[in-house]
């Protein structure tokens, strides 16, 4: 392993036990020995997702007590894996990280090299950590549909992370999109190229609007499986519906009426399933992405930015919805105090 001098213990927040986000510790953990194809990011910046908090107390992954949760940082490379080429030290890279290992919520990430994307120069490590989940999220979701020219889409749930890159995306591929979502986004939403807005999410019972029914080549529902189902009937035949957030129960219609297509989205496949040209590709977009947001082609997701301190507290406070805009942590490394 080749490094820069790093400590060999560093704060964490870590998970011992419970489903609640003030339940996280912060701890001193040992620094990791690197696998060949590892690095160790210096974090300077930690984002929240929702899927921070749905992780805790094994919802979504079997923890033992101690670990260090998180999935978005950005920061520096302090050291290299043997298989790692020594350029890579003291680069500035953002990454996502997979649930299974050691997350963001730390002063030093371990990260395999095939996650982790190198930065513009001009882009700052707040907005380089709040782009990996929802933008690329928003990007697979994409790669699940046809393209053709001013096909309408409906995204819902378009007012928060995931959607704010969706729109800016599906627009950008030419796709006519509607935006269902609180009245508070329409303006943001509109600027960006949505074409129409719709007021949503549904609520639980709610039936879809007539005027809604058979107009859509397809639905990205950001929301959750319930909702999506109840989105169903938006879409033309031989239409597609993209599931976000879980997955739909059961199909939607019976066999040989509208003959749509079902999809699911979850970053956490790729650390589980994909092979190193799935990642090759997954960080070659990220880094277009990143690039853009440089060159404010692409608008990034207005920010909140508290102390590593406070990190229990956000997280408690993006699950129970306290604020809005995307959440980031900015990390003090120890010797810096």
């Amino acid at each position: 392993m080749t490094d820069y001098v790093v400590p060999d213990h560093y704060r964490a927040w870590c998970w011992e036990q419970g489903t609640s986000a003030l339940g996280l510790v912060l701890k001193t953990v040992s620094r990791p020995v690197l696998q060949p194809d590892e690095v160790l990011v210096r974090n300077h910046v930690a984002g929240l997702n929702p899927v921070d908090w749905k992780a805790l107390g094994a919802r979504l992954a079997p923890w033992e007590p101690g670990w260090v949760p998180g999935v978005d940082g950005a920061g520096v490379v302090a050291a290299v894996g043997q298989d790692v080429g020594v350029e890579w030290l003291g680069r500035r890279v953002a990454y996502h990280q997979s649930l299974m290992r050691p997350g963001s919520f730390a002063e030093y990430t371990p990260v395999r090299l095939r996650a982790v994307s190198g930065l513009p120069p001009t882009l700052d490590f707040e907005t380089a950590a709040s782009m990996p989940c929802p933008a690329l999220t928003a990007w697979l979701a994409l790669t699940k549909l046809p393209s053709r020219a001013d096909a309408t889409l409906l995204i819902a749930g378009a007012g928060g992370g995931v959607g704010h890159y969706l729109v800016q995306l599906a627009v950008g591929r030419g796709f006519a999109v509607t935006a269902m979502c609180n009245q508070r986004h329409w303006a943001r939403l509109r600027a960006m190229g949505v074409q129409d807005c719709v007021a949503g999410p549904l609520k639980t019972g709610e039936a879809l609007h007539d005027a809604l029914k058979n107009r859509f080549h397809a639905v990205i529902d950001c929301v959750g499986a319930d909702h999506a189902a109840a989105l169903a009937p938006a879409l033309k035949a031989n239409g597609h519906i993209v599931c976000i957030q879980n997955r739909l129960p059961e199909w939607p219609d019976p066999p040989f009426t509208r003959c749509i297509s079902v999809h699911e989205v979850a970053l956490g496949a790729l650390h589980q399933y994909g092979d190193d040209a799935d990642w090759h590709d997954l960080m070659t977009v990220g880094h277009r992405l990143l690039t853009r947001l440089a060159e404010r082609a692409l608008v990034p997701e207005e920010t909140i930015i508290r102390d590593f301190r406070d990190l229990p507290a956000v997280l408690n406070n993006l699950e129970h919805r306290q604020f809005f805009g995307k959440a980031l942590i900015r990390v003090t490394c120890v010797e810096e105090e």
